[in-house]
């Protein structure tokens, strides 16, 4: 027995490579435990957490273990391995290509959690929002800045660690940002407003707009420009600086539509017919669907008519809906006004022709007497 101990201890103390088999031995022991480890803590408590989480309104937990279980666990894999491999009397070289490795492996991955996270968070935000699809849609644009920053701070962290002096690199990157800036301001202005519009929300794809004389329905809201289908087929190309310093009539907001509009009788109509005619044209409105009455007035003597002027609100933004609606009334007034006996009024001018002989033979007269 003390012969077998003996021989143990002597393969234990056989040195290969500057370790020992015991060193070896004590480096797996490490590993292995620490797989174990970190594959409980997956399975066994971020489970738990996970059904904790799901029970809480907020999403930001979730999120959060979700990232955690995606780019955490690797990175405690692979810190479980550096620690086991560092236990061992390791050449220069190879021990600094590992904590290279190390830093770079910790870094991207935190990136991507960062990342990660910001992404489900934005995502989380959109869906509670109306138009959540559009807006997920917009996510892209947004994603690339915001991937660019965290990536290029990553960066700047990595190489720090690294041993790198990341002052004259910052610095000149600063300088160089600040001619970029100065060349590109018109593409810097888009790029913000573009923001401008994400966050602020003046309009979405889907929504039909009018600037100025344009008009049309957003199809797609990009980094530098708006693109607009008009109603007329071709495609209207914005930048997102000219849209953010327009007035903008964004039709698809509206809830109702407030419609005006004027009906012109002859002044021949007959007094009883004159009262007549707000309540008829009342009950005309009322009847279509859907439209809630205003009013309807006798409203001016006109040149050549008298007017009367009616207000309704068609309770849709679509716009042939409120065509509908405004043929249907038509189509009533011009019916019960024929009825009725009721000629609309024309523009129309009388001329009073007088014989010069008669008005001389009249004004002597009047002087005589």
């Amino acid at each position: 027995m003390r012969d077998l101990f003996n021989n143990l201890n002597n393969v234990l103390e056989q040195s290969y490579f500057k370790n020992s088999v015991q060193d070896y031995l004590i480096a797996l022991a490490i590993l292995v435990i620490g797989m174990v480890l970190v594959r409980t803590f997956k399975n066994v408590f971020l489970i738990r957490v996970k059904r904790l989480t799901s029970k809480t309104k907020t999403q930001l937990d979730n999120f959060v273990v979700e990232s955690l279980e995606r780019f955490g666990v690797p990175a405690l894999f692979i810190s479980v391995a550096y620690v086991s491999l560092t236990s061992l009397v390791l050449p220069p070289k190879l021990l600094r290509a590992l904590e290279v490795g190390l830093t770079i492996a910790i870094t991207i991955l935190a990136i991507r959690f960062i990342s990660t996270t910001i992404l489900l968070l934005l995502q989380s935000f959109l869906k509670s929002q109306t138009h959540s699809d559009e807006k997920v849609k917009q996510l892209g644009g947004i994603m690339i800045i915001i991937n660019i920053v965290i990536w290029f701070i990553g960066f700047i962290f990595l190489f720090d660690n690294m041993g790198y002096d990341v002052t004259t690199v910052v610095a000149g990157l600063g300088i160089g940002g600040i001619a970029v800036a100065l060349a590109a301001q018109n593409i810097l202005g888009d790029l913000f407003n573009y923001f401008v519009i994400f966050l602020d929300r003046p309009f979405e794809i889907g929504d039909f707009i009018i600037i100025d004389d344009k008009l049309g329905v957003v199809e797609n809201i990009g980094i530098k420009t708006t693109r607009i289908k008009s109603l007329s087929g071709e495609q209207l190309v914005f930048s997102n600086s000219d849209l953010t310093n327009s007035r903008i009539h964004n039709y698809k907001r509206m809830q109702r539509r407030r419609i005006v509009f004027k009906i012109n009788v002859t002044y021949q109509t007959p007094h009883e017919k004159l009262k007549m005619i707000p309540g008829l044209l009342k009950s005309i409105v009322l009847a279509q669907n859907p439209v809630e009455f205003d009013r309807a007035h006798f409203a001016a003597y006109g040149d050549s008519s008298l007017d009367f002027e009616v207000v309704y609100f068609v309770l849709s933004s679509d716009y042939n809906t409120y065509m509908d609606v405004q043929q249907a009334i038509n189509l009533s007034i011009y019916e019960e006004f024929t009825k009725l006996g009721i000629d609309f009024a024309y523009p129309t001018r009388t001329l009073f022709v007088v014989n010069e002989q008669q008005e001389k033979v009249e004004n002597n007269i009047a002087f005589q007497n």
